[in-house]
């Protein structure tokens, strides 16, 4: 249950971009969490815009007291303490929304799709064309943080889609970046 959270602010920086920041933010707190196995904390972005496009300079830690606490245990900021100002653990306000933050993945490179493909399958690139045409690239237009695959060193993007507000609570569990697909988490 998300009964607590904690608000982790970017500090301006002259010499790092915020989203630059973020990302080695939200990047540290992805291996914590797959250390601690936590299923437990979600995230939000408080200051989450469509336009301009932004996550915004909050990320917001969301669980049970307990679990927010272990978190903290672990020296997870370290490298990160002189660019954020860190809340203490409160309780959820009473009064709140609450709202679904899930991944989204697109298509976004129609050759790069046919060139996988190729190499799965062994079809021919005249016979991929017809099969993955130009048209179902799609341009995201949602927030993101910029991430890198620690399995891959490859540098991908994390799209990050908010739900419309929901009334009630929906319990569930969190994946390692804190998301989750029927979870929601308070939204104030």
């Amino acid at each position: 249950m998300t009964t607590h959270f904690i608000d982790i602010r970017l500090l301006p920086d002259p010499e790092f971009a915020q989203t630059h920041l973020l990302g080695a933010l939200y990047a540290k707190l992805h291996r914590t969490l797959v250390q601690l196995d936590a299923s437990d904390i979600g995230v939000s972005f408080p200051r989450y815009c469509l336009q301009p496009r932004s996550l915004g300079d909050v990320l917001r830690l969301h669980g049970h007291e307990g679990a927010l606490q272990r978190l903290l245990a672990t020296d997870w900021l370290r490298g990160m303490r002189d660019h954020t100002e860190l809340t203490p653990v409160a309780a959820v306000p009473l009064q709140t929304e609450h709202r679904r933050l899930q991944r989204c993945q697109f298509k976004t490179n129609a050759e790069r799709l046919r060139r996988r493909r190729a190499r799965r399958k062994g079809e021919t690139m005249e016979e991929l064309r017809e099969i993955i045409p130009d048209h179902v690239e799609r341009r995201p237009d949602l927030p993101y943080v910029r991430l890198r695959s620690r399995s891959t060193a490859q540098a991908f993007c994390l799209f990050l889609r908010l739900s419309e507000p929901q009334a009630e609570a929906v319990e569930g569990e969190f994946n390692t970046y804190g998301l989750s697909s029927t979870a929601t988490v308070p939204w104030f």
